[in-house]
């Protein structure tokens, strides 16, 4: 598992396993899930992502590399 977040957009992903996306859902506000071709979950994008963890900002509160998600 690889988590990429992107500080200027606010967001994080969360690649769950090696696989291409075939499909997404939205299934919150700014929450959305990626499934391969058999229907497997494969990834996890948390947009807004600073708000939705409450107090604190997530991007100094987690020791990741920088990078576009």
């Amino acid at each position: 598992m690889r988590m990429r977040v992107d500080a200027a957009a606010d967001a994080v992903y969360l690649d769950l396993i090696p696989a291409e996306i075939e499909s997404s859902e939205e299934v919150s506000p700014g929450i959305i899930l990626d499934y391969d071709a058999s229907g497997n979950l494969v990834g996890i994008e948390i947009l807004d992502a600073s708000r939705k963890a409450g107090a604190g900002n997530i991007f100094q509160s987690v020791n990741v590399d920088m990078q576009a998600a």
